[in-house]
């Protein structure tokens, strides 16, 4: 294995979304940069997102991109100072990308290709002067003592030195992509500490015969929470949410897939209030008002008439409840418990699809290491992080790509 004489201004490990901004950014500043990729193809990730859609980012104030990653929210208010969603749909837009605002908030690639995403930010890192090897996998990357000495990277072919590091190799989520965790690793011989590690915005598996057999079926406006074994609630969101043969997928549930993900042993459950803008009390009265008119012959009208039949017919049944019983032989008791039923509808959790099919992985470098001003180790002057190897991870919508974009563009400027 050889040694390269050459000593570059910085080295960025990882060419996925947070390594191609950090790319472009340290080569605009006049740093000579190098950016390594053990793929064949740069920004796999990239690639696969929403769907080979690729949600970059989200149509939102810096301080709700923010607020979206709960209390570590606060680490992002520094890097979205400097690249904010207008600042990259600025940056994509000066390379000809289009992009659209779908009503959810969610910002796309006009054309619905992920690979124009991929293409635009690979273009920008290039044109500003950095230089990309993608097939080149690094096995190890260490710094000998003292402040002044150059970290040390080295790759299958070679050895490289770098006046300054930059990890952007991603969490464990989607190993297909080559996300397998080799930052962590990295972070840890650098004296680095790791918060606990697990999938996020991942699938949840619940084995209830009644629903597995729904796969396909969706629904809007249900209110989605995740409550522990005495019942108490710990995370909740208003999202869509789908039906699967495993369990249960869409916004909702994946937005609350961490909690179960960070505590495999707690047993959970996964409660639907399917008439959120009423509370239990007030759904009880419109029922028993409605049993009175001649217009509500029927339980099955007194449900939402926009659920799909197949999900009308089989809450029904689980409840056991005929649909064509008539609404005047139900006792007010009775409807008392199907209100609660429909506010409170429980299905236990039996863990979550995992990192293969996670979209970001929660847990990571700790934050309190880094500073959140320049993206820097605390611990190791030259070294940063940036993307999803630290310790965020924010719900579905494009957040995680605009923290990527953004503490790797701050990153590169400090290097």
């Amino acid at each position: 294995m050889n040694l390269s004489e050459k000593i570059w201004d910085v080295i960025i490990i990882g060419a996925g979304a947070a390594g191609l901004m950090a790319a472009a950014s340290a080569a605009s500043c006049g740093k000579q940069t190098l950016l390594l990729e053990k793929n064949k193809k740069l920004g796999v990730k990239i690639l696969m997102s929403g769907g080979t859609r690729c949600n970059v980012t989200h149509n939102c104030s810096v301080r709700e991109i923010a607020s979206a990653f709960g209390r570590n929210g606060r680490f992002l208010h520094s890097p979205l100072a400097t690249l904010g969603p207008e600042d990259v749909l600025a940056m994509l837009h000066a390379e000809g990308l289009a992009t659209k605002v779908e009503s959810t908030g969610k910002i796309f690639p006009a054309s619905n290709r992920a690979i124009d995403v991929r293409d635009a930010l690979v273009r920008i890192a290039k044109r500003s002067g950095a230089e990309i090897h993608n097939e080149t996998a690094v096995v190890q990357c260490e710094k000998e003592s003292g402040g002044t000495n150059p970290f040390r990277v080295s790759t299958q072919h070679e050895q490289l030195l770098a006046r300054s590091l930059i990890i952007t190799s991603g969490g464990r989520s989607y190993p297909g992509c080559g996300t397998t965790g080799d930052g962590y690793a990295w972070a840890k011989g650098f004296g680095h500490s790791l918060t606990d590690l697990a999938p996020a915005l991942t699938p949840i598996v619940s084995q209830v015969p009644w629903a597995n057999e729904l796969k396909g079926i969706s629904l809007q406006n249900v209110g989605t929470k995740i409550a522990d074994g005495s019942g108490q609630t710990k995370m909740e969101n208003d999202q869509p949410i789908l039906f699967t043969h495993f369990g249960f997928s869409g916004p909702a549930p994946m937005n609350v897939s961490r909690l179960v993900g960070l505590f495999p042993e707690e047993k959970f459950s996964l409660n639907l209030d399917l008439f959120p803008s009423e509370n239990q009390e007030q759904l009880f009265n419109r029922f028993a008002e409605a049993c009175r008119s001649p217009d509500f012959a029927v339980v099955d009208q007194l449900l939402e008439p926009a659920w799909p039949k197949r999900f009308r017919e089989a809450l029904l049944k689980s409840l056991e409840i005929k649909p064509r019983e008539r609404t005047a032989e139900i006792s007010k008791q009775r409807l008392r418990q199907i209100a609660v039923s429909l506010k409170q509808l429980s299905f236990p959790i039996h863990g979550t699809r995992g990192y293969g099919k996670a979209e970001v992985t929660a847990g990571g470098v700790s934050l309190s290491e880094v500073d959140s001003k320049t993206m820097q180790s605390k611990l190791v002057p030259g070294l940063f992080f940036a993307g999803e190897i630290l310790d965020l991870d924010g719900p579905i919508g494009g957040f995680n790509f605009q923290a990527a974009f953004s503490t790797g563009w701050l990153a590169g400027q400090n290097t």
